[in-house]
């Protein structure tokens, strides 16, 4: 027996390899671009966080210069501050040495009555109960270490309350 299909045939829809071809370019295309936006974006991403980190960086940075200016800053000024109490303290050595070496200098017949000093000279005005006794102070100053250029500079023998003494000037410097 033989058989015979009456039925119309399906029709099969070819597609051209044209736009099969077009198709698959397409899409391939799609997925290389969709790639390639991805791995762009990815690094566009980071170089925005690596921008960020080193304008971080920066910033630490000039906070950290701006500390190092501040400490020189104040080291200078303590510096200065440091040469001012050592000033002073060099300063106030002084005084005390000329009262130590003019006092412990002086023997029992003399006595002082003033003592002023100008520009590193130092005046001494005082009395003595003899010539002896003055030339003596005047000799123990001249022998001290601290003092330099003692000069007697006047001796008069004078009346105080019917006794007869001696008035004297006298200058020097302080070694420094």
């Amino acid at each position: 027996m033989i058989r015979i299909n009456l039925l119309p045939a399906k029709k099969v829809l070819k597609i051209p390899p044209v736009i099969s071809y077009g198709v698959i370019a397409t899409v391939i295309l799609a997925i290389a671009l969709l790639v390639s936006s991805l791995y762009l974006m990815n690094k566009v991403s980071q170089m925005n966080a690596e921008m960020n980190a080193k304008e971080k960086k920066l910033e630490d940075l000039k906070k950290a210069i701006e500390d190092v200016k501040n400490y020189e800053k104040d080291n200078e000024e303590v510096r200065a501050k440091t040469r001012i109490i050592e000033q002073l303290k060099k300063n106030q050595v002084v005084p005390l040495r000329l009262l130590d070496e003019v006092s412990e200098k002086l023997p029992k017949g003399v006595w002082l009555t003033l003592m002023t000093d100008k520009n590193g000279a130092i005046n001494i005005e005082g009395y003595a109960h003899t010539n002896y006794d003055l030339v003596d102070y005047v000799q123990k100053l001249k022998e001290s270490q601290y003092l330099t250029d003692v000069m007697l500079v006047e001796s008069r023998q004078t009346a105080i309350d019917s006794f007869s003494v001696y008035k004297f000037k006298l200058t020097f410097r302080m070694k420094v």
